[in-house]
């Protein structure tokens, strides 16, 4: 019995590293379409934003150490993600262009953008950005001792877990909430209608993108940090499984928290399955193991898509002189 509790802990422990991450990168995509600006992009802003962290974190852990540096590079990664996510705001607002092809674009800059830097401010010309990972927290004083959910969620974590559920709790609040939710929900669904009630339709649109910036910046640190050491220009194509999580989840913050914790279940398996015993003696390979999530996404989005309903405008550019 002890050592089923043990293999629970272990594997809900893992999925929180994989989940919370695809639920912030999700939540990030749902406010760019919620107000009508498809946001393709999330892998590379996962990457910049991840870049510029880690490399903070590379160049200032001899100063510091611990959380607070690592809130520190939580501020970088959010903001290197909303700067590079005005490009695709610009783009896709200003310049009215076709949304899919230029987060294609900022997806194949990205990585290049990384590797060049990473090559150019580094001694030797190293690709990768190595890091020490003093970020883990082996138990939260008096809540990491209650039974069953101390060992859960308040052991072996990181404060980005609790960041990652802050920002589902903020979402929900700011989309169904507050007059901002309700103008940004409007601009995704009738960007005409919120025209001709006064709500600029672009700022709202590049408040979207920028917020979608901003979270998708940051997961691409919270992916990295509980998985690594070492950043290597990719996020192992999370942005693009965000976008399946953000589908399955219908654009809503509950569901789309609940799709975070299927997927991060499906990619804990797939990374953790020597850590679990009975996947263990199956004598699987492990590339079998590696193609679980993809797989899922695959068999998932199949018999969900159909019925999947995005805002209306998403996608569709706004031209204010156009009716």
């Amino acid at each position: 019995m002890t050592a089923m509790m043990d293999t629970v802990y272990f594997v809900v422990q893992q999925m929180w590293f994989f989940s919370i991450p695809l639920l912030i990168v999700a939540l990030g995509g749902m406010f760019s379409e919620r107000s009508g600006v498809v946001n393709i992009a999330l892998e590379g802003i996962m990457v910049v934003g991840a870049f510029c962290s880690i490399f903070f974190i590379n160049r200032m852990q001899d100063v510091m150490s611990g959380q607070l540096l690592l809130i520190l590079a939580i501020l970088v990664a959010a903001g290197s993600g909303m700067l590079y996510s005005l490009l695709h705001a610009y783009a896709a607002v200003n310049l009215r262009s076709d949304q899919t092809i230029g987060g294609t674009a900022l997806n194949m800059i990205a990585p290049a953008f990384a590797i060049y830097m990473a090559r150019m401010l580094q001694e030797n010309g190293v690709q990768q950005v190595q890091f020490n990972n003093t970020f883990r927290i082996e138990k939260v004083p008096v809540l990491g001792d209650i039974p069953v959910l101390g060992p859960l969620l308040f052991q072996n974590a990181y404060i980005t877990t609790y960041l990652g559920l802050a920002i589902l709790l903020v979402s929900v609040i700011v989309l169904y909430r507050t007059r901002f939710g309700l103008r940004l929900r409007s601009c995704g669904e009738h960007p005409q209608a919120a025209d001709s009630v006064g709500i600029s339709v672009y700022k709202m649109r590049y408040a979207g993108v920028m917020i979608s910036g901003m979270l998708a910046g940051l997961g691409g640190l919270v992916f990295v940090v509980p998985t690594s050491t070492n950043f290597n220009a990719t996020v192992a194509g999370y942005g693009f499984l965000a976008l399946a999580v953000l589908i399955f989840g219908q654009w809503k913050p509950p569901r789309i928290f609940f799709a975070a914790l299927f997927f991060g279940l499906m990619k804990t398996i797939a990374s953790a399955y020597s850590g679990i015993p009975f996947l263990k003696d199956l004598s699987i390979r492990s590339d079998i193991y590696k193609m679980i999530p993809y797989i899922a996404t695959l068999i998932v989005l199949a018999f969900t898509s159909k019925n999947s309903q995005a805002p209306r405008a998403s996608g569709v550019p706004y031209d204010k002189g156009g009716r």
